[in-house]
């Protein structure tokens, strides 16, 4: 699958309509962010059914701030609509790839019963 391009328009559409979504936060200055491209964009070909997308911090400041991305690149994960990995730095191909399949095993149920939990108390 190809690497999309997020935006102010189609950010909160393409995190609502998928169940797995991993973004990488970008520059195109940020060489460790070029470095990290070709390992990103091979995910992306490799894993079907989880949408890759990364968001230019130049061009879409207004995202970059509202997510508090302070160090590019930033790898962030959302599965059904949760964050549930935002980190800092690039990873080598076989650290990405782990990654992935440690956020695939989360059980999510879980996760929603805990947010729900922690909104029960206040």
């Amino acid at each position: 699958m190809a690497v999309i391009d997020l935006n102010e328009e189609n950010f909160e559409p393409t995190i609502l309509n998928n169940d797995f979504v991993v973004i990488d936060f970008w520059a195109p200055w940020c060489g460790p962010c070029r470095g990290f491209a070709p390992v990103y964009e091979a995910a992306a070909e490799k894993h079907e059914g989880i949408v890759f997308a990364k968001v230019n911090t130049e061009e879409q400041q207004t995202l970059a701030a509202h997510f508090q991305i302070r160090s590019i690149p930033t790898l962030m994960i959302f599965r059904e609509k949760v964050i549930i990995y935002s980190q800092p730095g690039a990873l080598p191909a076989s650290g990405f790839d782990d990654l992935i399949a440690r956020a695939k095993e989360i059980d999510m149920a879980q996760v929603h019963a805990e947010i729900a939990a922690e909104g029960a108390q206040g």
